[in-house]
């Protein structure tokens, strides 16, 4: 199979499907350098800040909560998670889906910072592929290198159990592919076995029960809730547990 190569002008391809698929590339995106030393990042920092800094996640998961006007730090945790996990997996799926290559989204690479709204900006200053294949490459970078540290982080500040966090890492692949099948131009790669596939194995394996409604995307049912229903004024998101189960005749 020929690929397309990876470069700074694909991913800001993706990033025009929608702001979750979004990303910075290369030189810093207002303009500074690099260095936190010369105090030019602009306010983005290494991701690994975010999975093992225990003070940088409980302000996140504070402005969320803010935003959200609720006082339940487990439920802004939550939807926290499932944000960042929807867009790991856009950026990272997007680039397999339209180009056949993976970004090594390595969290000492990829940097973040809190945006004013909406998901968290993020930042790769050099671009680089993961040399596997887009299946084990997507598992690698977005499920080993990233989700499994920023599962951890959530669980340990906020006490949002490992079930929840399974099944909103699904729910976010989900989300993803749903948009890349409304908005994407014509896709390198299927989406949906691509997605299948992921939904097949570890970690998410068993998060969730799907079924194929061709030609579109696939219809997904998770086996937790991700909280954002104990919002004010919110109710539950569409592939709840606690949604009332589909009628089969």
């Amino acid at each position: 199979m020929v690929t397309t190569a990876l470069t700074r002008d694909a991913l800001a391809r993706v990033s025009t499907i929608g702001p979750y698929f979004a990303l910075a590339t290369g030189p810093h995106p207002e303009g500074g350098g690099t260095s936190r030393a010369e105090g030019s990042t602009g306010g983005f920092r290494p991701l690994t800040d975010l999975y093992t800094d225990p003070g940088a996640l409980e302000e996140c998961i504070r402005t969320v909560s803010g935003r959200l006007r609720t006082d339940q730090p487990r439920v802004a945790a939550s939807t926290l998670h499932l944000g960042t996990a929807s867009r790991l997996w856009s950026v990272a799926l997007g680039c397999a889906t339209l180009t056949g290559r993976v970004p090594d989204l390595a969290p000492d690479r990829l940097w973040w910072r809190p945006p004013a709204s909406g998901p968290l900006d993020l930042w790769l200053p050099d671009v680089k592929e993961v040399d596997q294949e887009p299946l084990p490459a997507l598992l690698h970078t977005v499920a080993v290198q990233n989700l499994a540290p920023w599962g951890d982080a959530v669980r340990h500040v906020a006490g949002v159990s490992p079930h929840t966090l399974r099944g909103n890492a699904a729910s976010a692949l989900i989300g993803a592919h749903r948009v890349l099948l409304a908005r994407a131009p014509g896709p390198f790669l299927p989406v949906v076995p691509l997605v299948r596939a992921l939904l097949d194995r570890p970690p998410l394996a068993g998060a969730g029960a799907y079924r194929t409604t061709p030609p579109g995307p696939l219809a997904f049912r998770r086996r937790s809730c991700c909280l954002y229903y104990r919002v004010p004024d919110a109710g539950t998101c569409g592939d709840c547990v606690l949604n009332p189960k589909e009628k089969t005749s």
